[in-house]
């Protein structure tokens, strides 16, 4: 594309950002629907204020938001999605006539990829396995998408638990609890809808994961890993070898972004154009 005087500019905030995909996905989808924008990583080390009305005052589009930002980020917006206000984190920043706007398209990322795979997240029965960030966003995921239960593991149950009760506190859902990772054969049933959240397994300890014991596959009906780098985590060939289809969250990181451009650009992306930039996004792995 050319870029001229009238080339809109987008873009990550966050520490580190070297690292990222998202301008694959923006700059493809930009370029297949003919949008003059330009889309680039913006490391931040410090001072999120300042860089928050620096880009404002220079005119910039659009921006992502990710660590260490996602919630020191807020005090220094005009406003806030009410979603994203519950949640208490956002990572897309919508330009208004009085300031940037929050909004949190994490969650709805997430369940349009598991939506995508032909798995229900509405009336399912959900188990996490983290209290991180990523397992947090996932819990409210499964609050606000009607899940029927959610069950959280990790090492530290206490973290956990502080994850159960805020979910329970913003969003009135109470099928929800936390236990540590070592109690997992206190599940009920099977048929589980697992969602890996932690960062075990991610490039390059790929031989690492939360779980070993097979007996915790048997209550799976279905694994997806938030991890997208490997492409195929330890988690998810343990999950495989029980049986149980698993996939990867590079999908998730696909629609978070396409949510953000349709935003900043007031769009809908054509299914043939998100699937090239997903294309685009596998040939980067």
């Amino acid at each position: 594309m050319e870029i001229n005087g009238k080339t809109k500019l987008a873009g990550l905030i966050g520490n580190p950002v070297e690292h990222t995909l998202s301008p694959v996905i923006h700059n493809t989808i930009a370029g297949c629907m003919g949008e003059n924008m330009v889309y680039i990583p913006l490391p931040v080390k410090k001072d999120i204020e300042a860089a928050v009305k620096g880009a404002y005052a220079l005119g910039i589009q659009g921006l992502n938001i990710t660590v260490p930002y996602k919630s020191a980020v807020i005090p220094y917006l005009s406003d806030v999605d009410s979603e994203a206000a519950v949640i208490g984190a956002v990572n897309t920043l919508v330009r208004t006539e009085d300031g940037f706007k929050g909004y949190n398209t994490d969650l709805p990322g997430l369940y349009r990829a598991i939506l995508s795979e032909g798995i229900a997240v509405e009336g399912s029965r959900i188990i996490i396995v983290g209290a991180g960030g990523a397992a947090r966003a996932a819990a409210f995921m499964g609050a606000f998408y009607k899940a029927e239960r959610i069950v959280i593991l990790n090492r530290t149950v206490q973290k956990a638990v502080n994850i159960a009760k805020e979910v329970t506190e913003k969003t009135g859902f109470s099928e929800i609890e936390a236990l540590s990772i070592e109690e997992f054969d206190k599940i009920e049933g099977c048929g589980y809808l697992v969602l890996q959240a932690t960062k075990a397994g991610l490039f390059p300890k790929t031989e690492e994961t939360p779980i070993s014991d097979e007996s915790f596959f048997k209550k799976a009906a279905v694994v997806y890993d938030l991890i997208y780098t490997p492409e195929e985590t330890m988690f998810m060939r343990l999950s495989k070898k029980q049986g149980v289809k698993a996939y990867n969250g590079l999908k998730m990181l696909l629609y978070q972004g396409v949510a953000a451009y349709e935003m900043w650009n007031h769009v809908r992306v054509p299914d043939k154009i998100v699937q090239k930039a997903y294309e685009a996004l596998q040939s980067k792995i």
